[in-house]
């Protein structure tokens, strides 16, 4: 997806198929997080002075949400994480925390605990056996792999999982363009109301289901068939659907997302651009299946939020304008968003009205957009 800097905000909409709601997402380097509208209004701005790298709307109306890690914070050199996990109430009060900068994210779980995801190191003789990857004098001895646990909201442990433990170094290689910092590189972690968790491995091209009492992969998938996915979310159906990014695809690189049946490992619906090209995120992004069967999709690395409908056709769109300078250049990067249905319990009773944030809206809504 090519952008404009000019073509910003709601770009397209189409009320009678889109599904109406709000849209959540923050900037990427930002502090900010946006509550949106379908016309592309900002109803609700979060701020914190740590920066917000992903949000979540919980159903008591707090975000949940996970701040990049700074560079004086400590942790393991040379890989993405986040230096907290922070909840704000409506108001942007942090009402509780987390701080470890070997953090990369979380999920919130039906008991009110938190899913974490966290870097650790592997043992040496692990390490050795792991094949897979671009060698380099500089290779540490011992990668990383990765850490699940559960935490109650007064800080206890209540669970833990080690990928190592469970990964098959003679199955699960790393990706030949991928260095050998970590094993396996999980981006993403979705909770189970049972317990079990999806998890993504991004450098072993692998999504995968954990049983939450035996520690075992239920289901383990996508080598061969997708290439450095992110965001494996449950659905109604049984099914998974994720985005596929396509970083390292053998031949033309493209993005896509598609629903598999665990069942059979078999993809039963996709969506690609047309023409294929058209549609690539190299990093970042994920995907929603909304209440009516449309799919909201998040092109992380153009910053652009889009609806689908099952046959593939664009129902709304909208491009963020919040760009920003960092060491890759002057973008406009969001690492993933969700729609809210107006009747959502964290929405109940709050002020949606745009007209709080008359200036922001003139600045960043140009209101261009083509209704069909």
């Amino acid at each position: 997806m090519g952008w404009s800097r000019r073509a910003t905000g709601v770009t397209h909409y189409d009320p009678g198929r889109a599904y109406r709601g709000y849209t959540l997402f923050a900037p990427n380097d930002g502090e900010d997080a946006y509550l949106i509208d379908m016309e592309g209004d900002i109803v609700h701005r979060w701020r914190c002075p740590d920066g917000i790298g992903q949000g979540d709307l919980l159903p008591n109306c707090n975000l949940l949400l996970r701040t990049p890690r700074s560079a004086d914070s400590g942790g393991f050199p040379g890989v993405p994480a986040s230096g907290a996990v922070q909840e704000l109430n409506w108001d942007g009060e942090v009402v509780w925390e987390y701080r470890d900068p070997n953090l990369r994210r979380y999920s919130r779980l039906p008991n009110g605990n938190t899913l974490l995801l966290i870097w650790e190191e592997i043992s040496i003789d692990k390490s050795r056996h792991i094949q897979g990857g671009f060698t380099t004098p500089t290779d540490p001895e011992r990668l990383l792999g990765d850490l699940v646990v559960e935490m109650t909201p007064d800080g206890s442990i209540v669970y833990e999982w080690h990928s190592s433990d469970h990964l098959d170094p003679e199955q699960d290689i790393i990706c030949p363009l991928e260095n050998r910092t970590s094993w396996g590189g999980a981006n993403d972690i979705t909770a189970l109301d049972d317990g079990s968790f999806l998890i993504s491995f991004r450098v072993l091209d692998t999504a995968a289901l954990v049983d939450r009492s035996s520690g075992r992969f239920a289901w383990k998938w996508g080598r061969g068939q997708i290439s450095h996915q992110h965001h494996p979310t449950p659905l109604a159906n049984g099914h998974v659907l994720l985005l596929d990014n396509g970083a390292h695809r053998r031949g033309l690189s493209y993005s896509r997302v598609v629903e598999v049946d665990i069942g059979t490992s078999e993809i039963v619906w996709e969506y690609h651009g047309e023409p294929l090209s058209s549609f690539f995120t190299h990093f970042t992004g994920g995907a929603q299946r909304l209440p009516n069967g449309n799919t909201l999709i998040c092109e992380g690395y153009e910053g652009r939020l889009f609806e689908v409908t099952p046959t593939g056709t664009v129902v709304w769109e909208y491009i963020s304008p919040f760009f920003r300078q960092d060491v890759q250049g002057y973008a406009n990067r969001v690492f993933r968003t969700q729609r809210y249905d107006p009747d959502y319990a964290g929405l109940a009773g709050r002020d949606l009205d745009p007209g709080q944030y008359p200036n922001l809206n003139r600045l960043y809504n140009g209101r261009s957009y083509r209704m069909v």
